[in-house]
C-alpha cells in the first residue's frame, strides 16, 4: 500500500470576499469528506488574508478522481471572480 498524499491549497481572497471564499470552501468541504479516498480534507487557517485548506488522500488515483470531480469544478467557478491570484496547491 502507498504512502497517502498530503497536500496544502492556499487561497488569498480578493478584498472584501473573505467570507464567500470561505463559504464557497466549506461547501466544498462538506462534498469532499464523503469521496472515495478521502481521508482530510478541512480548513486550518482562515485570516482576511488567506485560507489554507489542508488535504490528505489515501492514493494517487483518488487524488486523480477528486481533482477531476464534481466538486472541485464547483468551488473552481465559484471562486473565479473572488481571488487575488491562483490557489497555491504544494504536496507536503
Amino acid at each position: 500500500m502507498s504512502a497517502p498524499i498530503d497536500l496544502i491549497a492556499t487561497f488569498i481572497p480578493n478584498d472584501g470576499e473573505f467570507f464567500r471564499v470561505k463559504l464557497a470552501l466549506e461547501i466544498a468541504i462538506d462534498e469532499v469528506v464523503n469521496e472515495q479516498g478521502c481521508i482530510r480534507y478541512e480548513l486550518t487557517e482562515a485570516t482576511e488574508e488567506k485560507l489554507v485548506l489542508t488535504e490528505q488522500w489515501a492514493s494517487e488515483a483518488d487524488l486523480d478522481k477528486h481533482s477531476k470531480g464534481t466538486a472541485v469544478q464547483d468551488l473552481n467557478e465559484s471562486l473565479s471572480a473572488l481571488l487575488a491570484e491562483p490557489v497555491k496547491v504544494e504536496r507536503v
